[in-house]
């Protein structure tokens, strides 16, 4: 398998449902499709819990007091997730391959409070890719969806929160043009 991608689209608008395929030159010239991003549905919903499972236990692990979640909380984000799959005003995506669907990222549109002149952003919520599938350049082709959607959308800003521990995401976020903005703090009473 490579070692990086290379995207092939089929031209059509990614919020109508284009699909990105990611191919590799074969040694014998030929090419081989190896992932497809697209948009998720209600019926990718089942794959993708188990990874808000393993997401929600690495951020548990790295911190309880922020990340304290209720028992199964993967049971908790099916609806939630379900309902975005029909929400325009959201980014769900999930990467398949060899039909399995590997990794996900999901985002939603917030409304900023009326002080500002920024009246909505967007929100990265989650990012998840397969640690076998890690270090193929997954998880940045997804964030550049996420952003090439809420583009379209008319968003004018993107957020996100990593955990403090999390260097290799800030790595990647930030190879995708965002910044450190503001670092949260936080004191247990």
């Amino acid at each position: 398998m490579p070692k990086r991608l290379q995207r092939q689209s089929n031209g059509s608008n990614f919020s109508a449902g284009r699909h990105n395929k990611y191919i590799a030159l074969l040694p014998n010239g030929c090419y081989l499709t190896v992932m497809e991003i697209r948009p998720a549905n209600a019926e990718d919903v089942p794959a993708v819990l188990p990874m808000v499972a393993k997401t929600c236990a690495l951020h548990e692990n790295w911190d309880p007091a922020k990340y304290g979640f209720l028992p199964n909380p993967q049971d908790r984000y099916n609806r939630w997730l379900t309902q975005r799959t029909t929400d325009p005003r959201n980014v769900f995506i999930v990467a398949e391959r060899e039909q399995r669907i590997v990794a996900f990222l999901i985002g939603t549109v917030e409304e900023e409070i009326p002080i500002y002149r920024v009246k909505e952003f967007g929100f990265l919520h989650d990012l998840w890719v397969e640690e076998e599938y890690r270090n193929e350049g997954i998880a940045r082709q997804m964030v550049m969806l996420a952003i090439e959607r809420f583009k379209e959308m008319g968003v004018a800003q993107i957020r996100l929160d990593t955990a403090a521990q999390n260097e290799p995401a800030r790595k990647l976020f930030a190879s995708c043009g965002f910044r450190v903005s503001t670092i949260e703090m936080l004191m247990e009473l």
